[in-house]
């Protein structure tokens, strides 16, 4: 039976590998998808049942709503703001936007893996440029791998999976190196949960470059990940030829009322915050005394380097009572996100049983 042939570039696309979700058995700690322990606010909740009423009707295709409180929260005008099915696919339309197959696209690596899944769909290459040191980026390297193909480059700050935060200063040595015509996209789905004084503020770094777009997420700090609520800020003009990319629709009644829910619930969805960044520390704190050596963490998650043992330590936490479940990346290491106090001094405990250190 002859079928149709789907193009060469789908064909070879990397999968994208979700966190484990545990099968029978006792409920597992999920510590896989960086997710928020917590969740919704009463009165998120409360909004998300009054707009289920409604959902026999189609969504606001613009999500005028929310933009413009988007606009408000962050200074900007309306036209600065794009909305979509959660960040990732915010960063797909943007590549949809403005690449093609004769160009190129740089992103460090180890880094977020939708990267080359999202660069290859629109055909363009992609360049990975390894991180330094440290599980960060190298961004010299980065410039120095540009050359007239170049249309985008992605940037992860805190980058997923291995947690540090792209600092201020080396950013702007950056952004002096990159061609006007070149598109940055600073993917800053973990800023809220970033302590680093030092690091980056995206929403800053616009006031200065006119070829920034900053994508931002409400799925992690704001946890709606179930809802998938994305944004970019950017030039009006920049940001102008990324909305006719957007899925018509695919911002769901629901998400937008919850996301408007979350904003106005900020102060308190921030403690929350608050609480999971002392759990990272509290849990880094506790596995250095164990005599394990993460790099810095600026996210809700952080990375042990375990290189050929990313498997076996995983396979470790899993055959825990109740199995914890985290994501490994074979032959690289393994990224944990903070859970609730009770899952991490689990987890902790764990980790101490493990023979070995990285």
């Amino acid at each position: 039976m002859t079928l149709p042939v789907p193009r060469d570039a789908v064909a070879a696309l990397p999968s994208y590998v979700p966190g484990a979700r545990g099968g029978g058995g006792p409920q597992p700690i999920k510590l896989s998808s960086n997710e928020n322990p917590y969740p919704p606010l009463a009165s998120v909740r409360e909004a998300i049942a009054g707009a289920a009423a409604s959902v026999n009707r189609y969504p606001d295709m613009f999500s005028r709503a929310l933009t413009e409180a988007l606009a408000a929260r962050y200074g900007l005008p309306e036209g600065a703001v794009v909305t979509g099915a959660g960040s990732v696919s915010v960063l797909g339309h943007a590549l949809q936007a403005f690449t093609e197959p004769s160009d190129q696209v740089i992103y460090a690596w180890r880094s977020f893996e939708a990267y080359p899944i999202l660069t290859r769909l629109t055909g363009a290459e992609t360049v990975e440029v390894p991180l330094a040191d440290g599980g960060r980026h190298d961004l010299a390297a980065m410039v120095g791998a540009m050359t007239e193909r170049t249309k985008v480059v992605l940037l992860c700050s805190p980058n997923n999976p291995t947690g540090p935060a792209i600092r201020e200063e080396e950013f702007e040595a950056f952004m002096q190196g990159v061609p006007p015509t070149v598109l940055v996209i600073l993917d800053e789905a973990y800023v809220e949960f970033v302590r680093d004084p030092l690091a980056v503020d995206g929403r800053n770094a616009l006031t200065r470059h006119s070829n920034l777009l900053v994508a931002r997420t409400f799925s992690k700090a704001y946890g709606l990940a179930g809802l998938r609520v994305g944004f970019a800020l950017g030039d009006p003009e920049v940001v102008s030829a990324i909305r006719p990319c957007v899925t018509p629709f695919s911002l769901s009644g629901i998400a937008q009322v919850a996301a408007l829910a979350s904003l106005e619930a900020e102060g308190e969805l921030f403690e929350r915050v608050d609480a999971i960044v002392a759990e990272r520390e509290r849990i880094l704190t506790a596995l250095r005394t164990q005599g394990w050596n993460p790099p810095e963490a600026q996210g809700n998650f952080f990375w042990l380097e375990a290189r050929d043992e990313a498997s076996a330590l995983a396979s470790h936490l899993g055959a825990a009572a109740p199995p914890i479940l985290v994501r490994p990346f074979g032959g690289e290491g393994v990224r944990i996100n903070a859970g609730s106090p009770e899952e991490n001094d689990r987890l902790i405990a764990a980790l101490e049983a493990y023979p070995h250190r990285f």
